[in-house]
């Protein structure tokens, strides 16, 4: 039998890979090679990635028989402990231990396990009647999704409010310190000596580090001071989190989207959302946010709530031992994440629909909306921020917008598509170059680089100085009576108390901050192209709003300057002729930030809800809809990616974007496996031995086998799973008296009678009698729709009933690829 070589994994039917992690690229010894732990299911299969966030394969090779039975009798003894009877025909799969889990990095059969999901819950229904035992379990196993989306919505909101309570009290810790109660944020050390409202300068409870040293508030020492408190801080909490990182749980790092998006659509990654990437991932989250780089919590929220979703369900046999059905519960999850992120429970439903989930049935929907909807609730209850709104940036808004306004929302829109081209493809192109060279050995030397640079040119600003999300709140609000900033340094009266705000001219403070602002625009820019995907938990949506809304605001205080200067040109001579505020530069900041939100991550409907539940501002839909409609057709007119998408082409995930067009004229005889007039590894259906079995296992490396009538006639009979295999012949020889080498394995029809020595190993059980198949004529565009839509892991090629090749996942990513004059070999999984 032919011997496919590693490189040439197209003609496999999905290579079994080990991932071996090399302590080496992470600065430890080099040539050594370790292995970490950091999963939570059934059976915890040891992987890390290596420095550059994608993953090193190695092909070890298939053992001897006895050591592959060794192997698979020590699985055994580690994942039950119990003792396993299988006599081929008699009771259930489940009977042997792993059989229907997967590997890792192997994507899953969605038909099978929906299948198998259906079988169990017809037999739990027709049990029923038999008694109060079997009914009282029915119930039970009817009502544990919805007990299982409650603990997730639970536990999300507790690890939300926890994670922005600690980001809140470290993030000030940088500034100064509370001496009466060091574990108050200078916020709640102001309200602790009833001084209702504070500023930098005003609150007597709250001391800075230059005051702790003796120094007054003002003057160039403190501000040296400060400065370098500023910095030591923003090191040593950089520094934690990436420590953190590197050795406990590598997974933790970077923003998760992109993985979940990829473990949704039905690929396994071991340890991804396991307890200890969970832990590292919610205390690094905390330490990078306080340290000041330009990131947000957003986006890791996701995948901390996945984690929670993911180690709950083991708790529900039903989804813990159905990859399928778990992926249920991990898109309530992620809309979970949303949620608490924003305190959008509608936006992060609608995010989990739109942006993540590849399987959403309406029962998920419901689900993930009662899930998102308890999150939310929790982490109202704790009020991390302080005050009655559970939104991050609310605003009150009463002024309605003008029609000609919409002119400049587009303009916003477009502005925010270029933003975001620019900033994807130059993060992408840093990743790429990080993950080639010798940048990637070094992750926590790089995060300390970028945290100092980003910490010493953010200091001088106050508007990059000042926490991203204060910052947003900052440019959404409206200039009132009481605010001080220079952004609403206008010469307007107040003296009359019954009249409106009056337009009026900007002050000189209106104009430096407008200065400051656009350079802080250029620095976040650079700054978070360089950050997003160090290895630190990182997310990229306060980010992107920041970006926008700081647009947003400049172009807001330009039209509302040419309102006041120009009042009766057409274009408002009817509604700001009254001498009325009829411009707000505080909305152009909010379509703003929709706009370069919207043109990074591409989200469309989920981005507009988000935006109204994140402001209140549920009258400014319209402007809203308007500039991410524009910044989404800028942003694919540019570039066709999002930056999740991008980044999972960079990782060569196996990723089959339901969105995107095949628009090639191939056949299904073009990309089948082996080409023909090349062998085909095949299994007849019973007149192999299991010695002829366990030689075709050790010399080929393929994910399954298509079993066919006999070699001559090889008329298609099923397909069997190449670890369903390993596990029915290694258990059969411990528990089934007689098996030899030369024992006959069959597959389908009845055994044969008379006297057999030795006995006869039959596998009917583990054999699928109803593979999805077609013929080698039809189009790759009704393949790769039946990939998509069907959640294919492979189909078998026929001509007239005959078995011809084998068309897998892998195979598919490839051609598609290659069709598009990309590097095939960049997908590097089964």
């Amino acid at each position: 039998m032919e011997r496919f070589p590693l490189k040439s994994s197209v003609s496999k039917m999905g290579t079994t890979y080990q991932s071996v992690y090399k302590k080496g690229t992470n600065g430890g010894r080099h040539g050594d090679e370790d292995t970490v732990d950091i999963t939570t299911g059934p059976r915890e299969v040891p992987t890390t990635p290596t420095s550059h966030g994608t993953f090193q394969l190695y092909d070890h090779g298939r053992p001897s028989n006895a050591s592959a039975n060794s192997y698979i009798a020590q699985y055994f003894s580690t994942s039950t402990g119990d003792a396993v009877i299988f006599t081929g025909m008699q009771g259930d799969t489940d009977e042997i231990p792993g059989i229907g889990q997967y590997d890792d990095f192997h994507t899953i059969d969605w038909q099978r396990d929906i299948a198998r999901d259906r079988m169990r819950h017809r037999y739990i229904v027709k049990k029923r009647q038999d008694s109060i035992w079997n009914l009282i379990k029915g119930a039970h196993d009817a009502w544990s999704g919805w007990v299982c989306v409650l603990l997730v919505g639970v536990c999300t909101g507790v690890v939300a409010g926890v994670i922005d309570i600690g980001a809140s009290w470290m993030t000030d810790l940088k500034f100064g310190i509370c001496p009466q109660a060091f574990w108050f944020n200078r916020e709640q050390c102001c309200w602790s000596n009833d001084e209702i409202t504070f500023d930098h300068g005003n609150c007597s409870q709250w001391m800075t580090w230059a005051q702790l040293f003796g120094e007054s508030k003002e003057g160039v020492g403190a501000y040296i001071i400060s400065y370098l408190f500023y910095i030591v801080w923003a090191l040593l909490f950089a520094a934690l989190s990436a420590s953190l990182v590197r050795m406990f749980a590598p997974y933790a790092c970077g923003s998760g989207i992109p993985e979940i998006k990829t473990i949704l659509s039905g690929f396994i990654i071991r340890g991804y959302l396991g307890k200890w990437t969970l832990i590292i991932k919610v205390v690094g989250l905390i330490l990078s946010v306080s340290s000041g780089l330009s990131l947000g919590k957003e986006g890791p929220m996701v995948h901390i709530a996945s984690c929670l979703g993911n180690i709950l369900s083991y708790l529900f046999p039903k989804y813990g031992r159905n990859e399928a059905k778990k992926r249920e519960i991990l898109s309530a999850a992620a809309a979970a994440g949303v949620s608490v992120a924003f305190g959008a429970p509608i936006g992060g439903v609608l995010f989990s629909l739109e942006e993540v989930s590849y399987y959403f049935p309406l029962k998920t929907l419901w689900r993930s909306f009662f899930c998102a909807l308890i999150a939310a609730f929790i982490l109202r209850s704790i009020n991390p921020f302080g005050n009655e709104h559970s939104v991050l940036f609310f605003v009150e808004y009463n002024k309605p917008w003008i029609f000609f306004e919409l002119i400049p929302f587009v303009g916003l829109g477009i502005i925010g598509g270029c933003i975001a081209t620019i900033f994807i493809k130059a993060n992408i192109y840093w990743c790429r170059y990080r993950k080639y060279s010798k940048l990637g050995q070094y992750p926590v030397t790089e995060v300390l680089v970028v945290t100092l640079v980003t910490a010493i040119i953010a200091y001088p600003n106050p508007y990059t100085r000042m926490n991203t999300s204060q910052l947003i709140y900052l440019l959404f609000n409206q200039c009132g009576i009481s605010n001080s900033d220079p952004l609403c340094d206008y010469n307007r009266n107040f003296t009359d108390v019954n009249k409106a705000i009056e337009k009026a001219a900007a002050g000189p403070g209106v104009y430096q901050a407008i200065w400051l602002l656009m350079l802080a625009l250029v620095l976040k820019l650079v700054m978070t192209v360089f950050t997003f995907g160090i290895k630190v938990p990182c997310g990229l949506f306060i980010p992107s709003l920041a970006l926008g809304a700081i647009a947003g605001r400049i172009v807001g205080i330009g039209v509302e300057q040419l309102a006041y200067k120009y009042p009766k040109i057409w274009l408002f001579s009817g509604e700001c002729s009254t001498g009325d505020d009829c411009i707000t530069p505080g909305l152009y900041a909010m379509v703003g930030a929709a706009a370069v939100l919207g043109g990074v991550t591409r989200m469309t409907v989920s981005l507009v809800v988000i935006m109204f539940e994140l402001t209140g501002g549920v009258r400014y839909i319209v402007p809203l809809m308007a500039a991410a409609m524009a910044s989404k057709w800028v942003g694919d007119a540019l570039g066709r990616q999002g930056i999740y998408d991008a980044h999972i082409a960079l990782n060569g995930y196996p990723f089959l974007d339901s969105k995107d067009e095949f628009q090639h004229t191939s056949l299904a005889a073009d990309v089948m496996q082996p080409k023909r007039n090349e062998t085909l590894s095949v299994i007849t259906q019973d007149s192999m031995t299991v010695d002829d079995v366990e030689t075709l296992l050790k010399e080929t490396e393929h994910n399954g086998y298509p079993v066919v009538v006999s070699k001559e006639s090889q008329y298609l009979v099923g397909f069997v799973l190449r670890r369903d295999l390993n596990l029915a012949i290694a258990n059969a020889r411990r528990t089934v008296e007689g098996i030899t080498g030369q024992s006959v394995v069959v597959f389908a029809g009845s055994p044969q009678q008379g006297v057999m020595s030795p006995p006869q190993l039959m596998l009917s059980r583990i054999l699928d009698m109803a593979p999805i198949t077609v013929t080698d004529q039809t189009p790759m565009e009704t393949v790769v729709d039946m990939f998509r839509k069907l959640g294919l892991r492979q189909t078998l090629v026929t001509h007239n009933g005959r078995l011809l090749g084998v068309i897998t996942k892998k195979d598919v990513l490839r051609h598609v690829k290659q069709m598009d004059n990309e590097d095939p070999n960049s997908v590097l999984f089964n």
